[in-house]
């Protein structure tokens, strides 16, 4: 086992009035703490989902683990094959290279903290999102930055099912 010591001097502080959001109902990513803040050590993003949004379609990161602890409401989390649903104070830590997604179960609102560990940079990756919301890029954009934002798109009929 190899043990990753992250690299930064001064605490991270992210009040909630200086986190940039992305997008707006019925979702909501505010960007908290990226990779280059915390030496590497993780990635961090609050997210708000109103009325059964979806989170983020089947993927899976080949070097980083996700966690997502339910804040507020409840959400459904795709984990392999199995999807669990999570209320307020559940936490659910998911592997590399397993695949998962994530979403408001359907008319509820879900309130997420999710970090990646070890950290990306994945603050260009949510702003690529909103542009692909507004129309400015196409949604086939996506599959070109797989790689540099490590989150690898799949199909999932377990997902599939549940969401429909």
């Amino acid at each position: 086992m190899s043990l990753f010591v992250p690299s930064f001097e001064e605490s991270v502080i992210v009040r909630e009035a200086e986190a940039e959001a992305v997008g707006s109902a019925p979702t909501t990513v505010r960007l908290l703490a990226d990779s280059s803040s915390t030496g590497g050590a993780l990635s961090t993003q609050r997210v708000t989902l109103q009325g059964g949004a979806d989170g983020a379609r089947p993927h899976w990161h080949d070097n980083s683990a996700e966690m997502f602890f339910l804040l507020d409401g409840a959400a459904d989390i795709l984990s392999g094959e199995d999807v669990v649903t999570a209320g307020p104070g559940d936490l659910v830590v998911v592997p590399p290279g397993r695949p998962h997604a994530f979403a408001a179960v359907p008319g509820a609102d879900a309130d997420l903290l999710i970090v990646l560990t070890p950290g990306v940079e994945r603050f260009e990756y949510f702003r690529h999102l909103q542009r692909i919301r507004l129309g400015e890029v196409p949604p086939e954009s996506l599959l070109e930055v797989q790689e540099l934002y490590d989150n690898h798109f799949l199909s999932s009929p377990a997902w599939d099912a549940r969401r429909r």
